[in-house]
């Protein structure tokens, strides 16, 4: 893989099993973006608003062995698309600003390592948020195969799909529900098997006779309750896994939107990633699409991967067409900060936020403001515009590295007369700083749980 990558510490693991993901970190002296002197982007309004038809992404990564094809939800690429209402921006930003509660809730202090909080313990009662769940993924299931599409989550320990019958309730999904009666690979986990015991205590487990149940409830309550079985996975058609474990859930509900279930990526005995650690060295990596209407990629394994020079450090500064913002660089370590895959908005310390919008707002003081949307605050009407100019806003890290956003990045787009600065401020400086996902677009996030290092890699998809 080319470009540079970003890592942090083995205490990030941590939170990575907790569903807290990733410390802000940078390979030395690569920036991504332009080097050099920075300028403002001009781009087309059109480029800014999503698609109606779907554009894949030409990648080399996207071509990769042992990969699946990332889409989002409501996008043209999407095949959830039919029959299902639009993205409401608004509804979306709140179960955001939920996530972020619930996040911030564990009690992460940036000196002082992750506080878990009782609630964790508590049987079914995970407190996971899924938060927008918006990114999906297409595997196969069975013997004959059966295509479902999963929502994928970094933040979560079990893949699960609904299940025939549906003895409970099952919500609406696109695909047909899973029948384990119609596959010659299903078998059910005893309850004296040690399988069942991995549980533990963010996935409750229980018996019905001698057979192996789970449970999983979410931060929002949405649930998934039933048999905890194995079954034949397939990735891709040279990459199929036998006996993999897995939820079949007979009584599911909540806010999976059409998808069939979901697929776990944390670093968890039940998780894909342990599951498949012989065959892939507990080593993934993922790409967002940079819009809706394009495609991204999930790889397991390295098949090519990242490259070993890879360095902590810490954000330092932040900077508007070039200008330095005037932050004190304490601001930045006192609440700590991660990256998060299933938070859409980046949370920043207040008064890097106030700096970073009175800079923004001076850059765009030629165009027609528009009312917030939700917890965005700065927020422009580009519909009477045909093309507009964009500052870049660039993160700086120890080491002299530079990240300079494109637009992509630093927009949250709603429609063409509602397009808003893509950044939150926390409630004290002191509250853990979130990177989310819109800044994570188009970046190859690249997973090393067994050496401890996560990181990223720039141009990974489209």
């Amino acid at each position: 893989m080319e470009g540079s990558f970003f890592c942090v510490s083995n205490r990030a693991l941590l939170l990575l099993s907790l569903h807290v993901l990733m410390t802000y970190f940078v390979h030395q002296g690569y920036p991504y973006g332009v080097e050099g002197k920075i300028a403002s982007n001009t781009v087309s309004v059109i480029s800014l608003l999503p698609s109606l038809s779907c554009s894949p992404s030409t990648t080399k990564a996207s071509k990769r062995k042992s990969t699946l094809e990332v889409y989002h939800k409501h996008g043209p690429c999407s095949q959830l698309v039919q029959g299902h209402s639009p993205l409401n921006h608004t509804k979306s930003l709140l179960q955001d600003e939920s996530r972020v509660k619930w996040i911030q809730s564990q009690s992460f202090n940036g000196s002082d390592g992750l506080k878990v909080s009782a609630a964790t313990s508590l049987p079914a009662k995970s407190g996971i948020t899924l938060g927008t769940g918006n990114y999906i993924v297409t595997i196969g299931l069975g013997t004959p195969k059966q295509d479902l599409t999963l929502i994928f989550d970094t933040g979560s320990p079990l893949t699960w799909t609904q299940c025939q019958p549906c003895v409970g309730s099952c919500y609406t999904q696109s695909d047909p529900i899973f029948d384990p009666s119609q596959s010659s690979s299903y078998a059910n986990i005893s309850c004296t098997s040690t399988l069942c015991s991995q549980l533990g205590s963010i996935v409750a487990s229980g018996c019905s006779r001698s057979t192996c149940l789970y449970g999983i409830q979410y931060g929002d309550q949405s649930s998934s309750v039933g048999f905890f079985a194995t079954e034949k996975l397939t990735i891709s058609p040279t990459d199929v896994i036998d006996n993999f474990e897995f939820g079949c859930g007979e009584n599911n509900q909540g806010l999976f939107g059409r998808a069939a279930g979901l697929i776990g990526l944390s670093d968890d005995k039940i998780s894909i990633v342990e599951q498949t650690a012989t065959k892939y060295g507990k080593y993934f990596s993922y790409c967002l699409p940079s819009s809706s209407s394009s495609t991204g990629h999930l790889t397991f394994g390295k098949d090519g991967g990242a490259s070993n020079s890879v360095s902590f450090t810490p954000i330092v500064g932040i900077s508007v067409e070039g200008n330095r913002l005037s932050i004190p660089s304490t601001v930045f370590s006192s609440g700590g900060a991660i990256i998060d895959s299933g938070t859409v908005i980046s949370r920043l310390p207040p008064t890097a936020y106030s700096a970073l919008r009175t800079a923004f707002r001076k850059a765009m003081a030629n165009y027609t403001t528009a009312p917030a949307l939700s917890i965005l605050d700065t927020c422009y009407d580009f519909s009477k515009e045909s093309t507009v100019t964009v500052p870049t806003i660039t993160f700086s890290f120890a080491g002299g590295a530079d990240i300079n956003l494109d637009h992509n990045g630093i927009f949250y787009v709603a429609k063409a007369s509602q397009v808003c600065l893509a950044f939150a401020a926390n409630g004290a400086d002191s509250d853990l700083g979130i990177y989310g996902n819109v800044q994570q677009k188009t970046f190859e996030v690249v997973y090393d749980v067994a050496g401890g290092k996560l990181g990223f890699g720039s141009n990974g998809c489209s």
